[in-house]
């Protein structure tokens, strides 16, 4: 399946232009999600907006931005306002310097996207900027707007693409010194080398294994045990139809796999 690309634009260095597509390096697709319900009923709890006066739901298309100046008085943006102050980094990641890859602490890194050539004519520039990059063990630094705000972002070479994080701005990360100064006891020498034999004995390779989410296995088990005890549901007419049409499905697809499993069967006898 072709990934669903989140942003297309050009990746820009000094006269060097090429294409380029960015898609979230990270998903959230597979965590179990809930729906909100009446418990009473067992329908789904619909949410939308109303107005704070007459009560009123507002359509979709009468929703507009609002800036605050005093007690329910607003400055209303449109989304047309919003577009006209569009800044060049809506649409290009232009390189504004380089920094060695060890001197961005890891604090400020926020959110990974890959980015990758968009053309194959532009395969050529991207590779050579990935490629220097690489060798002179930097990071480049740009801008780009992500969710109508501008953000600083970090360009990382990672294998044959490019990995860009957002970056969180330097007033949104507390100092550490608020918290780390009252801690002035200093370790026993006799005792690191003990606990440097502990770590030594528990060092291995980095596996994405080690951040699994038990919580999320407990959650499946449990809405599999609930669905087990479940007594199906009387479904109305059109879905009984909608039911038919793709128990028809599934057992076309069990012909399928048992047609394969049994030519399999006779291949090995053969």
């Amino acid at each position: 399946m072709a990934p669903k690309y989140y942003w297309k634009g050009y990746l820009k260095l000094s006269l060097v232009t090429c294409p380029v597509a960015m898609t979230p390096a990270t998903s959230e697709s597979e965590k179990v999600r809930f729906h909100t319900l009446n418990k009473d009923t067992g329908h789904r709890v619909v949410s939308q907006y109303v107005d704070s006066v007459t009560g009123k739901p507002v359509k979709e298309g009468n929703e507009a931005k609002g800036y605050a100046r005093g007690e329910n008085d607003y400055i209303i943006l449109t989304d047309d306002d919003l577009d006209a102050v569009a800044l060049d980094t809506v649409r290009t990641i232009d390189i504004e310097k380089f920094v060695p890859v060890e001197s961005i602490e890891w604090i400020y890194l926020e959110k990974p996207h890959y980015l990758m050539p968009d053309d194959a004519v532009g395969n050529e520039a991207f590779a050579v900027i990935r490629d220097a990059m690489k060798s002179d063990k930097v990071v480049g630094i740009s801008k780009l707007v992500m969710g109508r705000r501008e953000r600083a972002v970090v360009l990382e070479p990672r294998d044959e693409g490019i990995v860009l994080w957002s970056l969180r701005f330097g007033d949104e990360v507390r100092p550490e010194e608020a918290y780390f100064e009252d801690i002035d006891e200093k370790a026993d020498p006799d005792l690191v080398p003990l606990v440097q034999q502990l770590i030594k004995q528990k060092t291995a390779r980095w596996s994405p294994n080690m951040v699994s989410d038990p919580i999320q296995d407990a959650l499946l088990k449990l809405i599999e045990e609930k669905r087990k005890l479940l007594k199906p549901k009387k479904a109305a007419k059109g879905q009984k139809e909608q039911a038919a049409r793709a128990s028809n499905v599934v057992n076309i697809m069990d012909a399928l796999r048992k047609s394969l499993e049994a030519d399999l069967k006779n291949r090995k006898a053969g």
